[in-house]
């Protein structure tokens, strides 16, 4: 678990809207006590510099593994 930031439960970040969710600061994501993410508040850096090194990161993350959205959403739902 992060040091510095705060824990939400994925739970209570759904009940975001998306004006509150710009407001948020920092925080590590979980679910059921385990890491999901890490959200950003990029809106608070004018530079871009936090949102640019997002991006490279997801972009060597993506590139190790992982699947798309609609890939996922693909899937059947076993009954």
């Amino acid at each position: 678990m992060a040091e510095f930031i705060p824990s939400i439960p994925l739970s209570e970040f759904k009940k975001l809207k998306s004006e509150q969710i710009r407001r948020l600061k920092c925080a590590e994501i979980t679910s059921d006590g385990s890491y999901l993410f890490t959200f950003i508040n990029g809106m608070l850096e004018p530079s871009g510099f936090q949102r640019k090194a997002a991006e490279y990161r997801g972009g060597e993350s993506n590139a190790i593994g992982g699947e798309t959205l609609e890939e996922i959403l693909r899937e059947e739902v076993a009954v």
